[in-house]
């Protein structure tokens, strides 16, 4: 019964943010980024001013720690887990920018694909 909740949670989610499993992966990886832009190569420091990429520094504090919290993970996870830890001013600036994440990431360098 906890397992159908949980999925009428994250369906209930995607219906009122129009967010998909890829807009959460590509948020993940932009976290990543924020947290660690220079993609966990040792000595390399990378500065960036997110404002250029039009994340308020609100949002970036917030995607930080999501970005640490899933430091190693795969950015592959479920929307209801991610939605609890994103702040109201994350939330909007997420459902407003989903279509574009992956732009984000395409500035960077590739980290470690497989």
């Amino acid at each position: 019964m906890q397992h159908q909740s949980h999925q009428n949670r994250i369906q209930e989610l995607q219906t009122l943010t129009g967010i998909k499993p890829t807009h959460v992966a590509d948020l993940i990886r932009v976290a990543q980024l924020i947290y660690d832009p220079g993609g966990g190569v040792s000595g390399k420091v990378v500065e960036v001013d997110w404002l250029d990429y039009h994340i308020p520094s609100e949002v970036v504090g917030n995607l930080q720690f999501l970005g640490q919290k899933y430091q190693y993970e795969s950015p592959h996870i479920p929307l209801d887990e991610v939605w609890e830890v994103l702040t109201p001013a994350t939330r909007s600036w997420f459902i407003e920018n989903k279509k574009i994440l992956w732009e984000i990431e395409e500035a960077f360098p590739a980290l470690d694909e497989d």
